[in-house]
Order: structure tokens, then C-alpha cells, then sequence
């Protein structure tokens, strides 16, 4: 199948854009919880062994919420901004 878009109908483009924003979503995902899971463990874990304090487990998850309010609030002000911004257009 050629993916010149001049050949191809409204529902194969839309078809092929929502396959290409899930396999964005899914990349953003897997970044996100590399990245959280980096920062988190650099932070809370001094010592690394076989298993984790509970202090270290509760950092941990403290750690985790912070970062995913904060890239909660990241995204949304992202994504009002780019409505926003469609809107002015």
C-alpha cells in the first residue's frame, strides 16, 4: 500500500493519523515512566541492594506522585495552549 496521500481516502488518513498519535501516546508513556523511574530511584535510593527500605519504598512513591502531578499540570497547560492557539487560526 503507498502512502501518498493524494491516493488515499479520508478514512485511511484518519485511520493512519489516530495509528500514528496511539504509537506517540505509547512512546510519551514509556519516556515518562523511564524518566520518573530514573529520577526517582537517583533520589531515594542511596545504597542500592536486593530490596528496598520501606523508607526508600515510601520515597519512592512520593517521588512518583510529584512527578506525575507535575507532568499532569505540564500537560494540560500544553494542551490549552495548542487549543488556544487552534482557536486564534
Amino acid at each position: 500500500m503507498s502512502l501518498d496521500s493524494q491516493k488515499l481516502d479520508s478514512n485511511q488518513r484518519q485511520q493512519i493519523m489516530a495509528s500514528v498519535q496511539q504509537q506517540l501516546a505509547l512512546q510519551n508513556a514509556q519516556e515518562l515512566l523511564q524518566k520518573l523511574s530514573d529520577k526517582c530511584f537517583k533520589a531515594c535510593v542511596q545504597k542500592p541492594g536486593s530490596s528496598l527500605s520501606s523508607s526508600e519504598q515510601k520515597c519512592i512513591t512520593q517521588c512518583s506522585d510529584r512527578y506525575m502531578d507535575a507532568w499532569n499540570i505540564v500537560s494540560r497547560t500544553y494542551a490549552e495552549r495548542i487549543r488556544r492557539e487552534q482557536l486564534r487560526h
